[in-house]
């Protein structure tokens, strides 16, 4: 059964950088091998491995995917390879892995940098060897799945740290599919922004899309995309949503949804603690050591207390006379 090109995820570009990520993921596709996906966050890792898997002979099968940042050891651990009944508190039942789900197809593995070095050790083994075991269990279960990663770090220098297992990478990078941030295919940010905006206006029961100005374009183009296609697909459908002048051309670009004149003020930072006296830079004798403490104290209460002298005497227990003589014996007496 042929799959026709509506089945397969939109990945739209014309870029030279996104047309050469599109030829690799179509020559590795048919190859029953691990693939290792690479890309910042909002470039579409998930959108390419599910392409690798309905380009692939396998597209017929299951596609099951998980989010290893997204669950604890334990529970990756259980999702992953399954537990049996009274493996744990709370285990009432057994539970089939997600190796056992895509038995025949796909395990897609996003973020797997984030899986502990033991869950790493255990899908190597399911890699190398197509077994595992349930965990609480003994007996051996074979699958035949094939795996995709995907990740936004670089995984060569965490192996190098020894924070991820150099044998683990090396059977997943067979092959490394790396997909452009959307900065280094700038032709390609007016084509999506045309599709999301067009998608949106169908969905809000508009009658067509009139496009973008040229302002709204150039602010389009000027924009780092941090995150990404992602990114470019909110701002797009934001701006379009907020434009009331549907059949006029978008000519506001709403990059920052927060941005008011009514947005609350970021919280102060909390001032740093003292240095412990061990480690103030007071030296000498002891009555030295013991003024530099005192000047410390007081300094830090005036700052506390904005410099209100009333407050700052009532903050250490002391009258207001009490504490300009000591302001005053330190120097610290400002005004009269």
């Amino acid at each position: 059964m042929a799959i026709s090109p509506a089945d397969l995820p939109p990945l739209i570009g014309e870029s030279p950088a996104f047309r050469a990520c599109l030829a690799q993921v179509s020559q590795l596709a048919p190859l029953d091998r691990p693939v290792l996906v690479v890309g910042e966050r909002g470039t579409g890792k998930e959108l390419v491995a599910t392409r690798l898997a309905l380009l692939s002979p396998r597209w017929d099968r299951p596609i099951v995917k998980l989010n290893c940042a997204a669950l604890t050891e334990s529970l990756l651990d259980s999702e992953l390879f399954g537990h049996e009944a009274g493996a744990f508190t709370g285990a009432t039942r057994r539970r089939l892995s997600r190796f056992e789900m895509a038995d025949g197809g796909t395990l897609f593995l996003d973020e797997i940098a984030n899986a502990s070095l033991a869950v790493q050790e255990k899908i190597l083994r399911v890699i190398e060897y197509g077994t595992f075991e349930r965990v609480g269990g003994n007996e051996t279960h074979r699958v035949d799945v094939r795996v995709i990663a995907a990740t936004n770090v670089d995984l060569p220098a965490l192996a190098a740290e020894a924070k991820f297992r150099s044998d683990l990478l090396d059977r997943l990078a067979f092959d490394v599919v790396t997909i452009p941030p959307l900065r280094e295919r700038p032709e390609d940010i007016p084509v999506l922004a045309a599709h999301f905006a067009r998608g949106l206006a169908r969905e809000m029961g508009r009658g067509g899309f009139p496009g973008f100005t040229e302002g709204a374009l150039a602010a389009l183009a000027a924009h780092s995309w941090p995150g990404n296609v992602r990114e470019l697909k909110n701002a797009v459908e934001r701006s379009v949503h907020r434009w009331l002048r549907a059949e006029e051309p978008v000519d506001q670009i709403v990059l920052d949804p927060f941005a008011s004149p009514h947005r609350p003020p970021a919280p102060t930072p909390a001032a740093a603690p003292s240095p412990p006296l061990a480690a103030s830079a007071a030296t000498g004798d002891f009555l030295e050591r013991v003024r530099a403490f005192e000047e410390r104290l007081l300094a830090d209460a005036l700052a506390a207390n904005q410099f209100n002298q009333r407050r700052t005497a009532d903050a250490l227990g002391l009258t207001y006379h009490q504490l300009r003589h000591h302001l005053r014996k330190h120097g610290l007496l400002r005004g009269r």
